[in-house]
């Protein structure tokens, strides 16, 4: 996995024109300038369509923010590997019992800079949670958390709150939830509430 992250912690002038293209061409707006620290784990939310990922990911692009995001190990077989890879993507084995959260805290802890997008909700279908491994890979990694969203009412993208997990899980869901409660998804009737699934039913 690690192989896949030791790239450019830049963002090219090439990428960044893509993502300027894509979001011109679908009438999307960027709000606001993207987060400081040179390492956190970016939260996509919510996820309700396939238009969210090429969306969020050219709105992160724009902002020159080099993103790492995972995809499954099938999608970096084909033709379009190297285009995934370039745009950040990392494949995993769901099939195997490794211990993602781990792997991924230590590629953060190990880089000097390093972003991590994850979307916790994990299906672009109704839920009733959230999976909570954004949670403990930013605790493991001892970095903060960005919240990115996508605004389909208003038609822009950016980044919200950036802040440390206290290990209060309460008061820090509760946080995330007071943002993303004014962001309207695409398909608002799947949106889920914003609640941590236990690591050891996931």
């Amino acid at each position: 996995m690690s192989d896949y992250a030791n790239g450019s912690p830049r963002v090219s002038p090439i990428q960044k024109l893509a993502g300027w293209l894509f979001l011109a061409l679908a009438g999307w707006k960027i709000v606001g300038e993207a987060p400081t620290p040179p390492k956190y784990v970016a939260v996509f939310a919510p996820h309700t369509s396939n238009w969210d990922f090429p969306l969020m990911l050219s709105v992160v692009l724009v902002l020159g923010v080099r993103i790492h995001w995972f995809g499954k190990q099938e999608l970096f077989q084909g033709p379009f590997k190297g285009l995934f890879v370039w745009l950040g993507g990392i494949p995993i084995d769901r099939g195997t019992s490794q211990n993602t959260v781990k792997q991924v805290a230590t590629i953060i802890a190990t880089n000097d800079q390093m972003v991590i997008g994850l979307s916790p909700e994990g299906t672009r279908s109704y839920r009733e949670y959230w999976k909570s491994g954004f949670y403990h890979i930013a605790q493991q990694a001892k970095v903060p958390v960005a919240l990115a969203y996508l605004d389909y009412e208003r038609k822009v993208g950016g980044f919200g709150p950036v802040f440390d997990l206290n290990g209060d899980i309460e008061k820090d869901i509760n946080q995330i939830r007071e943002f993303y409660g004014s962001v309207t998804a695409k398909f608002p009737h799947k949106v889920g509430p914003v609640a941590l699934k236990p690591m050891l039913e996931e």
